[in-house]
């Protein structure tokens, strides 16, 4: 056998091993991949849905695609407004995940899936404030706030619902204030930035607590109701021009010092901030919790078997839930895992929620109703 004759004999028997190898090699990873519940880590179930944007960083987050990845799922999401996802077509997605249990039951009407929306993790609504406009509120009898012992300067407190909404009726100002004279930052109707009601999740529910403290205590359930407090609700909203249709924008422009005062927000932006911020960047926060608020249960609709999995999950996934605290929701049932995540926070974060009222959230057609209206 002469010297090529010997190559190729060689390389024929290389091509040979090495293809033995890949084959085995394949099916090692397959099984390999395979967690204990059967779910494969090398071809992972990709899942595609529509999620509130306050959400957005969670599921982006590494450790939670990794964690979702050990588990079986690649998650694909896109961020809407969470009253303008039954807008969607919807088509090609497996779930569906607004911030509330009322667009989350228009959107159940257009889901084949049986065993309903999953609530894993829920937010209250907070107000987050400069210092100098939560002290100027606070000696005008708008804001209660609490000592903070770390601090000379109180960096939590209470909105008090009732005397906010007599002084947005009166079209108060900063200038009426006691304390706001030298204060140029503060200056025009004193007013809360929330977001578009039509379309986003927390202005929607500001709209819910706040007519629900104008109409003495009672949850809007017709139109005579939405009557009642129109007006009111039509000042709240068009004092602030354009609205966006997420709460993630005006929570940043505050963080960097620019836009109004007074933001509405959800919890879990803040407890997220703190816990992935140095102090120093916090700047001069204040987080006000109005004393009748509502919170936003985040609500997973299935619309696909796919679907109805990654509800489940984020359910009951030890690794998922912690995730989720981590960027600061409140888990469903489980208080004691935000408590302990939070301890180091507590000179902002109420985490018993003291005082906190809890209004009704009216039916999604009375709280479409309600925002149309207050948007003239």
């Amino acid at each position: 056998m002469d010297f090529r004759e010997h190559s190729a004999y060689v390389r024929r028997i290389v091509g040979i091993v090495l293809a033995v190898l890949l084959i085995g090699g394949v099916a090692a990873a397959v099984v390999a991949g395979r967690d204990s519940d059967g779910s494969s880590g090398t071809a992972a179930t990709t899942v595609r849905g529509v999620i509130g944007s306050e959400k957005a960083e969670f599921f982006a987050d590494p450790e939670t695609v990794k964690a979702l990845a050990a588990r079986g799922l690649t998650v694909r999401a896109e961020t809407s407004g969470s009253w303008a996802m039954d807008q969607l077509s919807l088509k090609g997605q497996d779930f569906t995940f607004p911030g509330s249990k009322a667009p989350a039951d228009e959107l159940r009407r257009r889901s084949p899936v049986e065993g309903g929306p999953l609530r894993p993790f829920y937010s209250p609504l907070v107000v987050v404030a400069h210092r100098n406009a939560a002290e100027v509120l606070a000696a005008n009898g708008l804001v209660r706030l609490t000592a903070n012992g770390a601090s000379k300067f109180a960096t939590r407190g209470t909105l008090l619902m009732g005397p906010y909404l007599k002084a947005a009726e009166a079209d108060r100002t900063w200038q009426q204030l006691e304390g706001a004279s030298g204060q140029p930052e503060l200056s025009g109707t004193v007013f809360i930035t929330s977001t578009d009601p039509v379309s986003s999740n927390s202005g929607a529910l500001y709209l819910a607590a706040a007519s629900y403290v104008a109409d003495g205590g009672r949850v809007a359930t017709d139109t005579a109701a939405v009557d009642r407090t129109a007006g009111l609700m039509r000042k709240l909203v068009q004092v602030q021009g354009a609205q966006q249709t997420s709460s993630d924008a005006p929570f940043r422009d505050f963080i960097s010092g620019v836009g109004n005062p007074l933001v509405l927000v959800y919890e879990s932006q803040v407890a997220s901030l703190l816990t992935h911020s140095r102090r120093q960047e916090i700047g001069d926060l204040v987080v006000l919790y109005p004393d009748t608020t509502v919170s936003s249960d985040h609500t997973l609709v299935p619309l696909t078997a796919a679907g109805q999995r990654l509800g489940e999950l984020l359910s009951t996934d030890p690794r998922l839930r912690e995730l989720a605290v981590r960027h600061g929701f409140r888990p469903q049932g489980a208080p004691a895992e935000f408590t302990a995540a939070t301890a180091d926070h507590t000179d902002y974060i109420d985490q018993g929620l003291t005082g906190v009222r809890q209004a009704p959230v009216p039916t999604a057609e009375v709280l479409r109703t309600m925002a149309r209206r207050a948007r003239g």
